[in-house]
């Protein structure tokens, strides 16, 4: 039951769908009556298609909502069902201890985690600084000169390397990449999905006998390897180099405080995970991955990248960098298909850096090592180098598994007469004690290290003081502190990206995401020890379903890049199967997201753009005659529903109709599904495949950046051909392509959070957060329809979840433009819509069904407070050039000033809004001003002049 109707059961008054919907019921009637409608449900009926309108509702196929106290409760009780063991398992997944202080402060704190992708870097500066000494920990550990903002593991970043060594390659189209066969297996396993559509062929090798006339563009190795081995890998890197082809380490951050660095035995390029760095296993995900390059081949490094700039009072300011690469911009030409990064965990990790230092994490190292060289000392090791980890003989191992797992450890499986053991931070004297009570031996003091002195390392690294000063948690807090007031988050104010869905992440949908029955386990331990979070996929993945109207899910892609890959490479493999493997043209709307494109053509497919109407829908005419020109040639079409341009289109069923009775499939992008969560299935009105972002419609927190979750589901005829994985059985079908992502169930740690989401919510709540968030959008668009025109309606003037404000005529008249406005509304304490997507010169708002009427009139007020000031511009009152539009975002160092300069007086700059209580002229909730740190960022330097780790200390001599 809605707030606002006069409930005074305690039930009733416990109800999360009151909490998550921020409008209240009375609120509700007011937008309704706005807009000239007395109920909602003939509201959506004029907004929704009818052709497509939900046939089943969702409370009668989801059960009821429950309480938040349930909802604990319940989870509790499948956390229960999980066994957490010490696992030593290895393989890339390493026990870590997070500290508390970064815990409490980053992980569960809303400033960081409800934050999104700092495109506006005025209000991201604590975020992108944070980033940037995340880049810098890479780039000193690795010896390498460029570092992206994180990936999003260690088997993608693996991938991406793959193919950035391809696009740098002068080498014939028929060149192999080569794999060396100790890298993990699920790196190698992802390596090959990504290579087959592409036409690389992959093959694995012993990297030091490379036969002379073999010609390979790339060289993957482990370092070090999956046995534990470390190999000097100098002279291969020299062959490798002679031969044409880069040299790729999968690398180990904590190795290498005592290892050479890969930059300096000749790696062009290194990735790994900086997983054990102070973020839980998870059972797989998220963590942050990392990819970086030696000096030249920035320009072609995917992902995300932080540099620093100068604003326009000539301060040094953070941005990112090279975004001429972002895949809305170029497309199918783009770099890569990865639009974000894994900010939130990569953060962590550099938190991590700081807190323990160079000298700390060389300590937790030599630690680590110590145990692992005095078992070595007292079993049969075929390890004649190495750091953490150890294969052992033994006469059976299923006997030293067994004992192992009475005492509660988990060692790595390898065959009937070797385990292997990886030592890591959580040891302590008491478990290695059981370790060697196992193996029936007594140790004493290590004689001698694992690490031969040619491999040492002796370069000094993490010199920045930015690592060298937090040590005590006083610091430590409030340098935390000090970035996230530097960041517009959730927790400050409305964030309306169209396109994004920024509504609540609840605090109860958080909170199961780091207790240890979900944060500590490692994602190949088995199945036994996993029942509980795979009850929860299994429950999670048939919610999505029955929402859906699919047949089948993978929560596998750990990102919405990630799922229209597996999608669209569902549908190759469909294709092929068949017969059909000419079917490769890939038809996209030219307002579709620039990933699809991106993403296509990494499944092997060529996009042909399908052109838009007047009113922002697919043109029909179009699409009929691109089908007739490609006839026995087409895939697919990938469209996205309803449209990014803000409108459901009435003729989706027809033109899933089309593509179908030419042969081709239908990939619908849910990155919308928001708009259709209890009103329409895409299973049901056309599709055969979509990805869903559970870090928009599903609450997963955007984290700044990354994490997220990007689910693949499909129809029954594509089910065979969705992810599986190689360490898993249980993990997709035995005729999938191979993995996506690095772990079997991806991300799955923050799976509770989309649960929790549902099982609150109930069908009844979903449909009904559904139908507010059209209510919101279109309240906005009506509200701001007067001072800015919104460029595309659907059905009686109409939008979906979302709306385009449109400002290219006001752009013309006044020299305004959209950073202009974005810039302005900073002062006013909110960030901006999406910028010039998908349309340039336009602004996208989607205010979600989270946002109340308050603050939704607060940033409606904003707007037309800013066409006020356009319309000074226009009246010839103020030059552009000289209006408080144009100089935006205004610091307190630029208002407190003794050279005031300006056309317009100091308050108007800083308080371009009246700050007042929740009645007026009182305190009592009073918004606080939100000051932006930097000026407007001058992106273009930042490009010329790329800086993006910290400089050495002697920058400083």
């Amino acid at each position: 039951m809605r707030n606002g109707q006069g409930s005074s059961s305690l039930s009733n008054y416990q109800d999360f769908e009151d909490r998550h919907i921020g409008p209240s019921a009375s609120d509700e009637a007011q937008m309704l009556g706005v807009l000239g409608y007395s109920d909602i449900k003939k509201f959506i009926a004029d907004v929704v298609p009818e052709n497509i309108h939900i046939a089943k509702q969702l409370k009668d196929v989801l059960d009821g909502p429950k309480s938040e106290v349930d909802v604990i409760a319940e989870l509790r009780q499948i956390a229960s069902q999980n066994q957490v063991f010490t696992s030593l398992i290895g393989s890339g997944y390493y026990g870590t201890i997070t500290p508390p202080v970064i815990k409490r402060n980053v992980l569960e704190n809303p400033a960081w985690y409800t934050a999104y992708t700092p495109y506006q870097p005025e209000i991201s500066q604590g975020r992108l600084e944070a980033l940037f000494a995340f880049q810098t920990v890479i780039c000193d550990m690795t010896a390498l000169a460029l570092s992206n903002a994180s990936m999003l593991d260690e088997g993608t970043a693996a991938a991406e390397a793959m193919t950035l060594a391809r696009r740098s390659s002068k080498l014939a189209d028929d060149a192999v990449f080569l794999i060396d066969k100790g890298v993990h297996a699920q790196t190698k396993a992802v390596v090959a999905t990504r290579a087959k559509p592409l036409g690389i062929t992959v093959l694995e090798v012993d990297s030091l006998s490379i036969p002379s006339d073999t010609s390979y563009f790339g060289l993957l190795v482990q370092y070090p390897d999956t046995t534990g081995a470390i190999v000097d890998y100098s002279k291969v890197a020299d062959a490798a180099h002679d031969a044409g082809a880069l040299v790729i380490a999968a690398t180990d951050l904590l190795a290498l405080t005592l290892l050479k660095a890969p930059g300096e035995w000749g790696a062009d390029i290194a990735v790994g995970s900086a997983q054990r760095f102070g973020v839980p296993m998870g059972f797989g995900g998220p963590h942050a991955g990392f990819l970086a390059v030696r000096t030249g081949l920035e320009r072609s490094l995917p992902g995300r990248l932080v540099g620093q700039s100068v604003d326009a009072h000539g301060n040094p300011a953070f941005r990112l960098a090279l975004q001429t690469r972002e895949q809305h911009i170029r497309r199918d030409k783009a770099t890569s298909n990865i639009c974000t990064a894994q900010v939130l965990l990569a953060n962590m990790s550099a938190f991590y850096a700081m807190w323990h230092g160079p000298a700390g994490l060389t300590r937790i190292a030599e630690r680590i090592h110590n145990y692992a060289a005095q078992l070595a000392c007292v079993v049969d090791t075929e390890n004649k180098s190495y750091f953490d980890t150890l294969t052992i003989k033994v006469a059976d191992a299923s006997v030293v598994h067994a004992k192992a797992k009475a005492l509660r450890i988990n060692f790595g499986v390898v065959d009937a007469n070797h385990v292997r053991i990886s030592f890591d931070e959580t040891i302590t004297d008491s478990i290695f004690a059981s370790i060697t009570s196992i193996f029936g031996v007594k140790v004493s003091p290590a004689q001698g290290s694992g690490i031969a002195t040619a491999i040492k390392r002796t370069s000094s690294f993490l010199q920045h003081p930015v690592f060298n000063t937090y040590f005590s948690e006083t610091s430590m807090l409030r340098y935390l502190r000090t970035l996230a007031d530097r960041d517009l988050a959730l927790d400050r104010t409305m964030i309306p990206l169209g396109s994004c869905t920024m509504k609540l992440n609840a605090t109860t949908e958080m909170e199961a995401v780091t207790w240890p029955e979900f944060a500590s386990l490692h994602p190949f331990a088995p199945a036994e020890q996993t029942q509980g979070s795979r009850l929860l996929i299994d429950q999670l993945s048939k919610w999505l379903v029955e929402i859906t109207g699919y047949d089948a899910v993978s929560l596998q892609p750990n990102a919405g890049s990630q799922g229209e890959f597996a999608g669209l490479l569902a549908i190759r493999n469909y294709h092929d199967s068949r017969g059909h493997a000419s079917r490769n043209i890939c038809l996209i709307p030219s307002s579709a997201h620039g990933t699809n494109a991106a993403s296509a053509v990494m499944a092997g497919m060529k996009v042909v753009v399908i052109e838009c109407d007047e009113a922002g829908n697919v043109s029909l005419d179009d699409l009929k005659a691109k089908i007739a020109e490609h006839g026995n040639t087409l895939a697919a079409l990938m469209v996205t529903y309803p449209s990014t341009h803000g409108v459901f289109e009435s003729a989706i069923s027809e033109i899933c109709a089309l593509v179908h009775d030419a042969g081709g499939q239908v990939y619908v992008d849910g990155a919308n599904l928001n708009a259709l969560v209890g009103t329409a299935q895409p299973g049901k009105f056309g599709a055969d495949v979509s990805h869903l972002n559970l870090h928009k419609t599903f609450c997963i927190p955007h984290g700044g950046g990354g994490p997220g979750v990007g689910p693949v589901i499909a129809k029954a005829h594509l089910a065979p051909f969705l992810p599986n994985h190689p360490l898993d059985a249980l993990a997709g079908p035995a005729t999938g392509p191979g993995p996506i992502s690095a772990a079997p169930f991806g991300s799955a740690s923050i799976l509770p959070i989309s649960w929790a989401y549902i099982r609150l919510m109930g069908g009844e709540g979903l449909t009904h957060a559904t139908e507010v968030a059209i209510l919101n959008a279109n309240y906005m668009a009506y509200r701001l329809k007067d001072s800015y025109p919104i460029l595309y309606t659907g059905n009686k003037g109409l939008v979906a979840h979302e709306c385009i404000l449109d400002v290219r005529e006001i752009t013309k008249e006044s020299g305004v433009t959209v950073d202009d406005i974005a810039k302005r509304l900073m002062d006013f304490g909110f960030h901006a819509p999406t910028m010039s997507f998908p349309v340039a010169g336009t602004l996208m708002i989607e205010p979600t069904e989270s946002e109340d009427i308050l603050e939704m009139n607060r940033f409606i007020d904003a707007m037309i407070a800013i066409r006020y000031e356009i319309s000074e511009i226009t009246d010839g009152k103020i030059a552009v050039e000289d209006s408080a539009l144009r100089h935006a975002p205004h610091t307190i160092g630029t208002i407190a000033s003794s050279n005031w300069e300006r056309s317009y007086p100091r308050e108007r700059a800083a308080f371009p809004a009246t700050l007042t209580g929740l009645i007026p002229g009182e305190l009592i909730g009073m918004k606080g001003k939100y000051w932006p740190t930097t000026g407007r960022i001058d992106g273009a330097y930042g490009d010329r002049n790329l800086v993006c780790s910290c400089p050495p200390v002697e920058a400083f001599a």
